[in-house]
């Protein structure tokens, strides 16, 4: 464990300001539920005693913080391939390849990019997760942005809750589509299996936004794009379920194998050994959280959905768009 320590006292202009608004000022390090809950556990004391986040200040109080940083010790470095797209002092920008798991868990004690990261900077020992502050699922590929510093954890977080960072997918789908759109839908645990993630109504679920645009169209399969507006598990892979639109390979959603009528050979080879979701995060921008730099990367195609496109595509022009 860390230890944090500081001592503060209150602004006059903070008078008649709740406590944890406050805090989140004075020390912007750290997270606005970082502090509360530092506050609700006595780790966060005003004029030396603990008090609730939503207490009203008068101005001039002694703040001390002194609080235990959690770290990631159970996880063990290991020598890990990563392919860096970018790095620098506060933040690194990785492409995760198909099949790396991103957190330890269950089935997965080891092998995972955290355990990658932390061989690669020892130092993010130091912060939670390891700087880690979205994720991917195991067989999506593309982009992520992880935190090398706690300032720059704290705001790329805060970003991410205010949909200041863009992420875009490509992803193949079931079906021909005739134009793009927007899923709005709440998406929550679904009630009859806990590994998958479910429409639900706006009390059982979170607030998900999906927008989607079409590229390509093929005999039974369209290629698009996704934009995310919200960030919860599974988003895509539930939005494009949920309008009958399935990712072609997905394991949990997908439906399983569907064959358009006449398929070439190299087509039905490629959607059979197609075994994950044909998902792909190709676009990452946002501000650097230090510096305020405009960023963008974008990450190519992994190999095995240029396979499956180049068959589509060869299959569409021996067979022309003639599928019902």
């Amino acid at each position: 464990m860390t230890v944090i320590r500081h001592e503060a006292v209150v602004p006059l202009s903070a008078a008649g300001r709740r406590f944890d608004q406050a805090l989140a000022e004075m020390f912007p390090d750290y997270s606005r539920s970082r502090l509360t809950a530092w506050v609700k556990a006595g780790a966060i004391t005003l004029d030396g005693a603990p008090v609730p986040p939503r207490q009203l200040l008068r101005g001039g109080e002694q703040v001390r913080l002194d609080a235990e940083l959690e770290t990631e010790v159970a996880s063990q470095p290991e020598a890990i391939e990563l392919a860096i797209v970018y790095e620098d002092p506060h933040l690194l920008v990785i492409d995760k390849p198909v099949g790396l798991v991103v957190h330890p868990g269950a089935g997965n004690p080891s092998g995972t990019l955290l355990n990658a990261l932390l061989h690669h900077d020892p130092a993010l020992a130091e912060l939670p997760r390891a700087g880690i502050v979205h994720r991917l699922d195991k067989d999506t590929s593309g982009l992520m942005v992880v935190a090398r510093t706690l300032p720059a954890s704290t705001a790329l977080v805060e970003m991410l809750s205010r949909h200041a960072v863009e992420r875009q997918y490509e992803a193949v789908v079931l079906g021909t589509m005739v134009a793009g759109g927007t899923v709005d839908a709440p998406i929550g645990r679904h009630l009859g299996d806990r590994l998958r993630q479910a429409v639900r109504d706006e009390e059982d679920g979170k607030h998900a936004v999906t927008h989607y645009r079409l590229r390509e169209r093929f005999r039974a399969h369209s290629l698009i794009q996704c934009n995310l507006e919200t960030g919860r598990t599974h988003q895509i892979r539930v939005h494009m379920t949920h309008i009958h639109h399935p990712l072609v390979g997905d394991p949990l959603y997908g439906g399983g194998l569907k064959l358009p009528r006449r398929a070439t050979p190299e087509l039905v080879a490629a959607l059979r050994g197609f075994r994950r979701q044909a998902l792909h995060a190709e676009r990452l921008a946002f501000e650097h959280p230090v510096t305020g730099e405009a960023m963008s990367f974008e990450a190519p195609r992994p190999a095995d959905m240029e396979t499956l496109l180049a068959a589509l595509r060869d299959d569409l022009a021996v067979n022309g768009p003639d599928e019902d």
